[in-house]
C-alpha cells in the first residue's frame, strides 16, 4: 500500500513536470495556437455541414472550412494591417516634421472656452494649457512611432510572422478535423461528475463563440461606420481612426466615443457647426446603437455575463495577456461564474456520498 501511494505520487509530480515542460516548449507559439483554437471553436458549426455535405470526409471538410476562414478572416486582416502601419508611418513623418500637431488642435479649442471654464480648469490642477499641450503631442507622437515601429518591425520579422502563420493555420487544420474527438478526450480527463463537465463544457464554447463573434461584430462594424463618417468630413487618417475606433469598441459603454467625441468637439467649438453636429448626431444615434443593440445580443445574451463584469474582466484581459485579452478575461470571468453555481450542487453530491 505504501508502495502504491509513493508510485502515485510520484507519477503525479512526474506529470506535472512533463507537463510544465511542454507548456513552456509551446511558449513561443502560445498566440498561434491560441487563435487557432479559437477559429476552431467558432468555424466548428460550419466545419459540421460541410462534413455532413462531403459524406464524412474529415481532410476535406477540414481544408474546405480552413480555405474559407482564410479567405474571410486572414487575408482581410493582413490587407486591413498592412494598410493601418502604411498610414501610421505617414502620420508619423508629419508629425515629427511639425506638419501635424493635435496640440495645436487642443489649444485651439481651450482658446474658445468661457472663462468660467479656466477657473473650473485651474481648481481641480489642469489649467496650465501649454503643459496639456506639450503631453497631448508628445503622447500622439509615440502613438504614431509605435505604428512606424510596426511596420519597420513587419518587414523585418517577416519570417517570424509567416512562421507563427504557418504553425496557426497547421494547428487549426487538425483541430477542425479532430475537434471533437479531443473534446470527448479533455472531458474525460476532468475528474466532475458529467453533469458537471457538460455545463463547462457548454459554457466555455458559448462564451468564446459570443466574446468573440459579437465583439469582432461590434467592433467591425462601429469602425467601419466612424472611419466611413470621418473619411466623409473630409478627416485624414480615416482608416486609422476607424481601425483604432474598432479596436476601443472591445471596451464595453465607451469604446468608439472616445476617438469621435473630442474630434465632435473641435468642430463645434471652431465653427465647424454642420460637422460637429453630424458627427455628434452619427456618433449618438448610429455608432452609439451598434454598441447598445448589437453587444447585448452578440455578447450578453449568449453568455449571461452582467455588463460591467465584461467590462472589467476585458480591461483586466487586455492589461495582463495583451490583446488576447479580450477573449481570455471574459472567458476566465464566465468560467469563475459557472464554477460557482456548480458549487451547490457540488456540495449536496459530497454529503450525498
Amino acid at each position: 500500500m505504501n508502495n502504491s501511494n509513493l508510485y502515485f505520487r510520484t507519477f503525479i509530480v512526474l506529470l506535472v513536470l512533463v507537463t510544465l515542460a511542454f507548456f513552456w516548449v509551446l511558449l513561443p507559439y502560445y498566440g498561434a495556437i491560441f487563435w487557432g483554437a479559437i477559429l476552431a471553436i467558432i468555424f466548428t458549426p460550419l466545419h459540421r455541414r460541410l462534413l455532413g455535405r462531403m459524406r464524412g470526409r474529415p481532410n476535406l471538410a477540414a481544408l474546405s472550412t480552413l480555405l474559407i476562414i482564410i479567405l474571410i478572416v486572414i487575408i482581410p486582416m493582413i490587407l486591413i494591417t498592412g494598410a493601418l502601419v502604411q498610414e501610421g508611418s505617414v502620420i508619423y513623418k508629419r508629425m515629427s516634421s511639425g506638419e501635424l500637431n493635435l496640440g495645436d488642435y487642443f489649444e485651439q479649442i481651450v482658446s474658445v472656452l468661457p472663462p468660467s471654464v479656466h477657473d473650473v480648469l485651474n481648481r481641480f490642477g489642469v489649467g496650465d494649457i501649454f503643459s496639456l499641450r506639450e503631453k497631448l503631442s508628445a503622447g500622439a507622437l509615440e502613438g504614431s512611432k509605435f505604428l512606424a515601429t510596426q511596420a519597420v518591425n513587419v518587414g523585418q520579422n517577416t519570417f517570424e510572422f509567416l512562421i507563427g502563420m504557418g504553425v496557426m493555420l497547421y494547428i487549426l487544420f487538425f483541430f477542425l478535423r479532430d475537434g471533437a474527438h479531443l473534446a470527448r478526450q479533455s472531458k474525460q480527463l476532468i475528474p466532475l461528475s458529467e453533469e458537471h463537465k457538460q455545463h463547462l463544457y457548454r459554457k466555455f464554447a458559448t462564451v468564446i463563440r459570443a466574446t468573440v463573434k459579437g465583439n469582432i461584430v461590434v467592433a467591425f462594424t462601429q469602425g467601419a461606420l466612424g472611419g466611413f463618417m470621418f473619411w466623409f468630413l473630409g478627416i485624414e487618417g480615416a482608416l486609422l481612426w476607424g481601425v483604432l475606433m474598432a479596436f476601443l469598441s472591445l471596451l464595453p459603454a465607451v469604446g468608439a466615443a472616445l476617438i469621435w467625441v473630442p474630434v465632435a468637439i473641435y468642430f463645434l467649438v471652431t465653427g465647424a457647426t454642420w460637422e460637429g453636429v453630424t458627427l455628434t448626431v452619427f456618433g449618438v444615434l448610429v455608432i452609439g446603437l451598434v454598441d447598445n443593440v448589437l453587444r447585448p445580443l452578440l455578447v450578453g445574451k449568449d453568455t449571461k455575463i452582467p455588463d460591467y463584469v465584461i467590462l472589467i474582466s476585458t480591461l483586466g484581459g487586455l492589461a495582463v495577456f495583451g490583446l488576447n485579452g479580450f477573449v481570455i478575461g471574459p472567458l476566465v470571468a464566465a468560467l469563475f461564474i459557472a464554477c460557482w453555481d456548480l458549487f451547490p450542487s457540488a456540495i449536496r453530491m459530497n454529503q450525498e456520498e
